[in-house]
């Protein structure tokens, strides 16, 4: 099985890359393939293109998409690292998935619309956010998200939602111990997915 591990964080030394790592250190334990995605490293540019907009005419999707989406063709797990930032995800995940997942990858013409285009895989998040995990419930804002982002998706591309893993009231100087919480609650999420004896969980928030 191949993963694609998908982090926006501008700080290589912040929380969501050190998850980002840890997912991809414990399915290369599993004997899974990986591929890494690191969007502000890669200076990845979020701007939907004029050209890339599909139209009766046609469109053409940018070279630096075409590349994106040969590296993820044979990926069977998608995983989403992020921050909340404003209750949504930073603006370079937005735009990549507005470019890379959009027509010809993660949906194509179908009858009345369009029909996703993968089928059979899957999607795993991890977020976190300033605000505890109590208010982005009371608030709605958690499962706002999840509607307009992961359930649109899957709903668009045919994507199986596998989990969703959000930790609240994480600051930039957090603790070691909770740090280390939070990498452990990662190699849960692992065990539960990947483990023969794990089951599956579904729309989870919090740990």
């Amino acid at each position: 099985m191949k993963h694609a591990v998908i982090v926006a964080h501008p700080n290589p030394r912040s929380l969501a890359c050190a998850v980002g790592m840890a997912y991809a250190e414990a399915v290369r334990a599993r004997g899974h393939s990986v591929v890494v995605r690191d969007l502000y490293r890669m200076d990845f540019d979020p701007r939907l293109k004029a050209a890339e907009i599909p139209k009766p005419s046609g469109f053409q999707v940018g070279a630096d998409v075409a590349a994106e989406r040969e590296q993820l063709a044979d990926v069977d797990f998608f995983a989403f690292v992020y921050p909340f930032w404003f209750n949504a995800p930073p603006a370079i995940l937005k735009g990549y998935v507005d470019r890379v997942f959009s027509m010809g990858f993660g949906y194509g013409p179908g009858l009345g619309g369009t029909e996703g285009l993968l089928e059979g895989k899957k999607l795993i998040s991890f977020t976190s956010s300033g605000a505890p995990i109590s208010w982005t419930r009371e608030t709605g804002a958690l499962q706002a998200l999840m509607s307009l982002f992961d359930l649109h998706l899957a709903h668009m591309t045919g994507l199986r939602i596998l989990d969703h893993v959000h930790v609240g009231g994480i600051v930039s100087d957090i603790t070691r111990e909770a740090f280390e919480d939070v990498i452990a609650g990662v190699h849960a999420a692992m065990k539960v997915q990947f483990d023969p004896a794990g089951g599956t969980v579904g729309l989870r928030t919090g740990t």
